[in-house]
């Protein structure tokens, strides 16, 4: 287990905004050194200007999507502060609705954003992480990848692939020293959903709301070597392994789960417009 993140370096992607920014402002207050990550400067050099008082702060701005870019992140981080402690997968996209209103090449970009980048860079960073003698790799998950979620097939798929990597990792590295687990949270009060609350399946919304901050939190008790897999909301956890077991429970519970998903989003629609 990492009892401190004093000093360590962490690697997080997708860090301008949401779950990556709270993860880097949970990060900084314990003085760790970061290296944030995004496709847009404008947002990342904000989030890396409000924490350069607490810590020590690097910004690359790449696609992860990129392989070529994925592995210059990592010597980046190492040339600049010596050493790769911990690598923070949260970078993801998704392209909602069902599958045949889904562009294919958007189809291609979600693999590639939410499963294929973290794989890469995950089995890019075991090296940097033995050098530094310990570390931990954390994978930013979703409720979708453990109960398939309709109207959102791809999404779901590759967080269930990224899921089912991150144990089979965790096991593969049991006895490195390096911590391997993900985080998978319902609905996050964030522009990821929040923005775009209308195109959204209101079964997600059926589930109690958590803060990125909540998420965070999660994170670092992932990276600390504490669990292996932290659900958001705790009870979601049951309601989401008995819905993959028995698929046809998940079908008759979806009606109600759908009607209560469409009452809660109208509460946040009305919050929103400040009804």
């Amino acid at each position: 287990m990492i009892n401190s993140f004093e000093h360590k370096t962490i690697v997080i992607t997708g860090a301008s905004a949401g779950v990556g920014a709270a993860c880097a402002r949970a990060f900084a207050a314990q003085n760790a050194k970061l290296v944030l990550v995004a496709r847009g400067e404008t947002k990342l050099q904000a989030i890396a200007e409000e924490l350069r008082a607490q810590c020590e702060v690097l910004t690359v701005v790449m696609d992860v999507a990129s392989n070529e870019d994925c592995l210059a992140l990592l010597d980046k981080a190492e040339t600049a502060f010596g050493a790769v402690h911990i690598i923070i997968n949260n970078a993801g996209m998704h392209s909602r609705g069902d599958l045949e209103k889904i562009e294919p090449g958007d189809v291609a970009a979600m693999v590639d954003i939410n499963l294929r980048a973290p794989l890469l860079l995950s089995c890019a960073a075991i090296p940097y992480l033995r050098r530094a003698g310990s570390g931990a790799i954390v994978n930013i998950g979703s409720l979708a990848g453990r109960a398939p979620l309709q109207g959102a097939a791809t999404y779901s798929a590759t967080k269930a692939g990224l899921r089912a990597f991150s144990h089979a990792l965790a096991d593969e590295l049991r006895d490195s020293g390096i911590a391997v687990g993900v985080v998978s949270p319902g609905p996050i009060d964030t522009g990821f959903i929040m923005d775009e609350i209308d195109a959204v399946e209101d079964i997600v919304f059926s589930q109690p709301m958590s803060s990125a901050k909540q998420v965070a939190e999660a994170v670092l008790k992932v990276a600390a070597g504490e669990e292996t897999e932290i659900v958001l909301p705790a009870a979601s956890a049951k309601l989401t392994h008995l819905s993959y077991l028995f698929p046809r429970l998940r079908r008759l519970l979806r009606p109600m789960l759908y009607r209560q998903g469409r009452k809660n989003k109208q509460k946040y629609r009305n919050r929103q417009s400040g009804e």
